[in-house]
């Protein structure tokens, strides 16, 4: 599975690391990354924000049901291999990822906060990275 990254900046330490743990997720069948409209940057801080679509692999199984309530049948019913909130225990494992700092249902939200001091600068700036992890086919929140 190769990320679709055209839509990302490149910016964020930690979505780089987010994107190389979700590529090693083999029910993960396309990755796309956006740099998301909410970042700015002002005196002393700057915020990041980038949000994953992730899609997840389908696996087909077959359901027996009654056609007219007389008649059996099989039906074929598509599931995904992975769900949200498996991805979620899956990542909370990792070193350097570990939990959200919020889930719900169609969400995983991560905040990570970092101070940067460069060698000519007497004063640092705060970058303040927020990834939100949806699944393929969800609006985006505003």
């Amino acid at each position: 599975m190769e990320p679709d990254l055209s839509r990302w900046s490149g910016d964020g330490d930690f979505t780089r690391k987010l994107v190389d743990a979700l590529q090693d997720v083999p029910e993960i069948a396309a990755l796309r990354v956006e740099d998301a409209p909410a970042s700015t940057s002002g005196t002393g801080y700057a915020l990041l924000s980038n949000e994953v679509y992730v899609a997840f692999a389908d696996r087909e199984r077959r359901t027996p049901v009654r056609v007219l309530g007389l008649l059996p049948w099989t039906r074929r019913v598509r599931e995904p291999t992975l769900t949200l909130p498996g991805l979620e225990a899956r990542l909370a494992g990792l070193d350097g990822i570990g939990p959200p700092d919020y889930s719900d249902e169609g969400m995983l939200q991560y905040l990570r906060t970092e101070r940067i001091v460069q060698p000519y600068q007497t004063r640092g700036v705060k970058l303040v990275e927020l990834v939100r992890v949806y699944e393929f086919g969800t609006a985006r929140r505003e």
